[in-house]
C-alpha cells in the first residue's frame, strides 16, 4: 500500500497559513507568551481581552509543532485516567481534573460560535474500548470512578460493538464531548488579535534574564510577566523539567476508506494504541483519522516508517484503505503524575507542560489558569497543576529513577553503539552513522545526492541522537529534542542546533 514519502498534516493542508515577521529589535510589553501552539495562541488572545499589551513568540511558524499535528480531540476522556487520578491526587482533585476539560470544551463551544468560526466543531461521544478480558477489569474500574466524580457517561459495550468492525469486549464513553479543526479555530483568534498582540515567528527564545526573555537573534522582550508554552520549556533548568517530563512520539495517518466510521471517537484500552475519528474535507468527503503506535522518542524498537505501515495495515484491515493520503507524527510530554505542570514556575515566570497527548483541552485550561494569574484573580484548578506540587510518592520516586537510569544508558551507551557506513553507502534521500575523516558523523543524503553531515551530540546534555528515517530528523533518546537532517533545532529542550561536520 502507497503510504506517502513526506509527512503531512491534514489540518497544516487547508491554506495559506497566516504569516508573521521575525523579532527584530528590542520591545516592551506587559506580557511575553512563548510559543505558538495551542496554549500560547489563546493565552495571548485572553490576555488581549484583558487589555494586556502581549508580545507572542514562536521558534518556527504558528502552529508548527504538536498543535498543528494532533487527532484535534476535544474530549476530557484521557483514555482510562480517573481511577488512577483518584489513587494518585485524590477525589476532589479528580473531580477538578474533570471539570478543567469541560470547562474547556465549553470554550470552544462558546467562542466558535460567538465568532462564527467555521472549523468543523461537532459534538460526539467519546469510547474508550477493551478487546481482550484483561483490559476488561480496567474498563470496569474506570466506570466506577466516573459514578464517584459524577462523570456524564457509562457502560457501552453494545453501542462500540454496533459502531466498530471488529471484536470488542467492552467500553466506556463519555457524553457530549467534540471534534474540531484546531488550525481553523486558532487562525481565526490569531485573526481576531492580530491589530492587539505582537506576533513574531521564527523567533528562538533563548534565555531569560530577570524581566528579559532573551532570543537567538539577538533581541529581547522586556516584560512583567513571561509565560513559558513551548511545549518542552525552553528554560527547563530552572524548572528540571528534563528529569520530570517523559517524552513520546506519537502517529497518526488520514485515509479515504471503503467503509465509514460510525459516529463518535475512539481509543483503544489495548496497547497498541489506536485512535479513531473521522474529518469532514473541504470536498465533503469524510477523512478516516488513525493514530496510536506510541514509542518513547528516540527509542522505538523498529525502523520509524514501519509505525505507519502498521497503522495502515491495521486501518486496510478493518476499514478497507481506498487512498492513504496523509501521515503525521507528533510529540508529547508526560508528568510524574500524569497531571500536567501549569502555574507558577519561578518568581514572574509561568509554565504550561506536560498535556500526556491531550492537549486541546488540557492546552486550553492552561490558557484561562495562566491569564487567570496573570491578572491576580484566583483559578480554582491552580492548585490541582502547580508546578512545585511535587512531594514525591513512593511510585514517582521510581518513576523518576527508571526515567532518568534510561538517560544514563542513553547517555554512555550511545557515544558506543551505532551502524556505521560511509557516504557513498547512503542511497538518495536515506541518512544514518557515517565515517568521515575517521571520524563518526551523521549524514542524509538527498535526492539530489547532496550530503548534509552534522555532529549527532544533542546539544540540550550531550546523548546522542538517533536517525528517524520517517520525518528525516535526528531524535534524542534522553530527553525528546529533535533536529531537521542539517541539525536545525525542530524540538526542545535544545536550543542551539547540531554542530556541522566538514568534509577533509
Amino acid at each position: 500500500m502507497h503510504i506517502p514519502k513526506h509527512s503531512k498534516s491534514y489540518w497544516k493542508d487547508h491554506r495559506a497559513p497566516l504569516t508573521f515577521a521575525p523579532l527584530d529589535e528590542d520591545i516592551t510589553v506587559d506580557v511575553t507568551v512563548v510559543g505558538g501552539g495551542i496554549t500560547g495562541i489563546i493565552t495571548a488572545w485572553l490576555l488581549a481581552k484583558e487589555g494586556k499589551k502581549t508580545a507572542l513568540l514562536e521558534s518556527r511558524k504558528l502552529m508548527d509543532g504538536t498543535t498543528g499535528y494532533t487527532t484535534a480531540k476535544v474530549t476530557s476522556q484521557h483514555g482510562l485516567v480517573y481511577d488512577e487520578l483518584i489513587k494518585t491526587v485524590g477525589e476532589e482533585k479528580a473531580r477538578l481534573y474533570y471539570e478543567a476539560n469541560e470547562e474547556a470544551i465549553a470554550f470552544f463551544k462558546k467562542t466558535t460560535e460567538q465568532l462564527a468560526i467555521d472549523c468543523d466543531f461537532t459534538v460526539q461521544d467519546a469510547y474508550v474500548y477493551a478487546e481482550t478480558k484483561e483490559t476488561m477489569a480496567q474498563i470496569e474500574k474506570e466506570i466506577n470512578a466516573y459514578e464517584i466524580l459524577g462523570i456524564n457517561g457509562g457502560l457501552a459495550g453494545t453501542e462500540a460493538r454496533m459502531k466498530l468492525p471488529f471484536k470488542v469486549e467492552e467500553a466506556i464513553v463519555m457524553r457530549d464531548q467534540a471534534q474540531f479543526h484546531p488550525v481553523k479555530f486558532l487562525e481565526a483568534l490569531i485573526r481576531d488579535m492580530a491589530d492587539d498582540v505582537h506576533i513574531f515567528e521564527e523567533t528562538r527564545a533563548e534565555s531569560i534574564e530577570q524581566n528579559k526573555v532573551n532570543t537567538t537573534g539577538g533581541y529581547t522582550v522586556s516584560s512583567e510577566y513571561i509565560i513559558v508554552a513551548s511545549h518542552f520549556p525552553f528554560n527547563d533548568f530552572d524548572g528540571f523539567y528534563f528529569s520530570k517530563l517523559h517524552v513520546e512520539r506519537s502517529y497518526a495517518i488520514g485515509v479515504k476508506s471503503d467503509r465509514q466510521l460510525e459516529e463518535g471517537m475512539y481509543i483503544s484500552a489495548d496497547k497498541p494504541t489506536r485512535s479513531l475519528r473521522y474529518a469532514t474535507m473541504e470536498n465533503g468527503e469524510k477523512l478516516l483519522i488513525v493514530g496510536g503506535e506510541n514509542h518513547p522518542t528516540g527509542r522505538s524498537d523498529r525502523e520509524t516508517m514501519r509505525h505507519y505501515e502498521e497503522l495502515s495495515d491495521f486501518t486496510d484491515r478493518h476499514f478497507g484503505v481506498k487512498d492513504l493520503v496523509y501521515r503525521w507524527s507528533a510529540q508529547d510530554l508526560i508528568t510524574l503524575d500524569r497531571v500536567p505542570y501549569i502555574g507558577v514556575g519561578h518568581e514572574h515566570i509561568l509554565v504550561a507542560t506536560g498535556y500526556a497527548k491531550w492537549g486541546m483541552t488540557t492546552g486550553t485550561a492552561a490558557a484561562h489558569l495562566l491569564t487567570d494569574l496573570v491578572m491576580g484573580r484566583e483559578n480554582r484548578f491552580a492548585e490541582l497543576y502547580d508546578p512545585g506540587r511535587l512531594k514525591l510518592k513512593p511510585a514517582d520516586v521510581k518513576t523518576f529513577a527508571m526515567e532518568n537510569a534510561k538517560v544514563a544508558k542513553e547517555l554512555i551507551g550511545g557515544k558506543l553503539i551505532g551502524t556505521v557506513k560511509t557516504v557513498e553507502d547512503l542511497e538518495p534521500d536515506s541518512g544514518g552513522i557515517v565515517v568521515v575523516d575517521g571520524k563518526k558523523a551523521g549524514a542524509y543524503k538527498d535526492e539530489q545526492g547532496r550530503c548534509y553531515l552534522v555532529d549527532t551530540t544533542c546539544t540540550h546534555m550531550g546523548c546522542e541522537t538517533k536517525w528517524n528515517d520517517a520525518e528525516r530528523s535526528w531524535d534524542c533518546p534522553c530527553h525528546g529534542s529533535r533536529y531537521s537532517y542539517d541539525g536545525a533545532v525542530i524540538e526542545g529542550p535544545a536550543i542551539e542546533p547540531l554542530a556541522k561536520v566538514e568534509r577533509g
